[in-house]
């Protein structure tokens, strides 16, 4: 997304904030074969502590003594980011691949919104995308404030010896975040690593929203909702913090409107009425929603359309090819995989109850 460099961002594609740990320490990594061979990969600084987690799930606290010795990934995420969710394939391969190795990949969930804070979202969405390793609970920012972190996801490596030696932000390139990791293990001369290093894992894949996005033909941006960071509506203006009906506008390529009586807050809009809707006109294969039910977690169900006709073989992992879907959960859902030559369409969602609440719209 577009942000100001004091607001928090999702990175789509990846890229290194430390240029030579990929640069410089991919190029060296060849060379890493022999058990305690050093690396050409830069130090960064000591890993910081991962003091301050509300909770952590599926394992202890990790402290300093229980890291001592081991190559920590520190992934930071939240569960509706979608370029957070793509990664979590090659996290779970990882884990398993080296754990045995010596390697320990921790996730710091820390939130956008304030649906993220909540334990039990984040205890539904870590056994909805089968993870494994510890989980960090961040809610408060400790952790997140103590790295000095700015975005989504972003993924920090360190050897050892507890330094740093790349920071990674985006989604992408993961061979060489792999070979990073090898390099280091066998930089620390542990079991399986002394050999010279393995291929990287073939990609993983994931099924519905984990998938990989479709870059060459992705035209359309992270858009929200809520007043504090909308942009592209095509409705006049957004009324913040009151009820007002609004009428459906005509929208152009990238542009969004909303029909029906709605409260537009700063992060979310929340429909007042059964039968509202949001239109979108997008251009990439997947369009995903972060979306939420009525008060009290009342399931609302709603209709998709693209361009005025049921999805079908273009319908994301949460809809029927009729467009039917349910909001059950605060979360991402996948309304539109495109199946053939992806194109400019226009995007249609109506609810058929009240309460739905909106988000952001996220494409691959």
């Amino acid at each position: 997304m577009s942000a100001s460099t004091s607001t928090p961002r999702h990175v789509l594609r990846w890229f290194a904030v430390a240029a030579l740990a990929i640069a410089a320490g991919v190029a060296g990594i060849a060379g890493a074969a022999g058990a305690g061979q050093r690396s050409a990969l830069p130090v960064l600084g000591a890993l910081p502590p991962l003091d301050g987690a509300v909770t952590w799930l599926n394992a202890a606290p990790l402290g300093a003594s229980a890291l001592r010795g081991k190559v920590v990934l520190v992934d930071f995420w939240t569960y509706s980011c979608i370029n957070c969710i793509r990664t979590l394939p090659y996290l779970r391969a990882w884990a398993q691949r080296y754990r045995d190795q010596g390697l320990v990949v921790v996730g710091v969930h820390t939130p956008e919104f304030a649906f993220e804070e909540d334990l039990a979202n984040v205890n539904k969405a870590v056994a909805r995308f089968g993870i494994d390793y510890p989980v960090a609970v961040d809610s408060d920012r400790r952790i997140w404030n103590a790295f000095r972190n700015d975005a989504w996801p972003v993924f920090y490596i360190a050897d050892a010896r507890g330094r740093v030696r790349a920071r990674l932000a985006g989604e992408g390139n993961y061979a060489e975040a792999e070979r990073i990791i090898q390099a280091l293990l066998a930089e620390a001369g542990k079991a399986g690593a002394s050999q010279p290093l393995a291929a990287p894992l073939p990609a993983p894949g994931g099924a519905g929203e984990q998938a990989a996005p479709d870059p060459a033909n992705l035209r359309s941006g992270e858009t929200y909702v809520g007043y504090a960071q909308a942009a592209g509506f095509a409705g006049g203006r957004l009324r913040r913090d009151v009820a007002f009906d609004y009428a459906r506008a005509d929208v152009g390529l990238n542009a969004w409107s909303l029909a029906g009586n709605w409260t537009v807050g700063p992060e979310r809009a929340r429909l007042n009425g059964a039968g509202g809707g949001i239109a979108y006109r997008f251009s990439a294969r997947d369009l995903h929603l972060v979306l939420g039910p009525g008060s009290g977690g009342k399931p609302v169900r709603f209709q998709v359309s693209i361009d005025g006709r049921p999805p079908g073989p273009d319908a994301g992992s949460d809809i029927d090819a009729a467009g039917n879907g349910v909001i059950g959960a605060t979360r991402l859902y996948q309304l539109v995989r495109q199946s053939g030559a992806v194109r400019p369409r226009l995007f249609e969602i109506r609810f058929l109850d009240a309460g739905a609440q909106a988000f952001a719209f996220t494409f691959g």
